[in-house]
């Protein structure tokens, strides 16, 4: 079955996946994958190793190779001998959509305040899933520029 966001032709592949791709621990090799969805919402991936105990090991953000043609990918590097395995994960992409919209309506000055209300709404949420060590203060600040009118729009995009 083929989900809302479809991953599809996932390599390294050999004979259509009846037989292991093969790596010795620390060479880095390529996790490409089809990633899309309809509409025009953007989508994020990454690539998730599962060691040879089963434990899920670190995840990679996968990048689109080419611009528009949906094809994703990302360099990964087991670290250990035994059998590896690799799931690509892939999600709709909220803050890329918005980022991508208000680089366009801003400077058209279409929607301006609706469209920088909308982004210092995102970014507000979002800013609750990111730790204190890790930037919270940076996403808040950036709510606070979209959100100061005192400021030109391009400006509080910018932010």
């Amino acid at each position: 079955m083929i989900g809302r966001i479809p991953v599809l032709d996932v390599r390294p592949l050999v004979d259509c996946g009846r037989r292991p791709a093969k790596a010795v621990a620390g060479e880095t090799f390529e996790v490409t994958a089809t990633v899309f969805r309809e509409g025009h919402e953007a989508v994020a991936a990454n690539v998730v190793l599962r060691g040879p105990g089963g434990r899920p090991g670190p995840w990679t953000p996968m990048r689109e190779l080419a611009p528009g043609t949906d094809r994703w990918g990302a360099e990964v590097t087991p670290d250990a001998e035994g059998r590896w395995t690799y799931t690509v994960e892939a999600w709709s992409d909220p803050v890329a959509t918005w980022l991508h919209t208000a680089g366009i309506k801003i400077p058209a000055g279409i929607d301006t305040e609706l469209t920088l209300a909308e982004g210092a709404e995102l970014y507000e949420r979002a800013a609750g899933g990111v730790p204190k060590r890790d930037g919270r203060e940076a996403v808040l600040a950036a709510v606070d520029a979209l959100r100061d009118l005192s400021r030109p729009a391009g400006e509080r995009l910018a932010a």
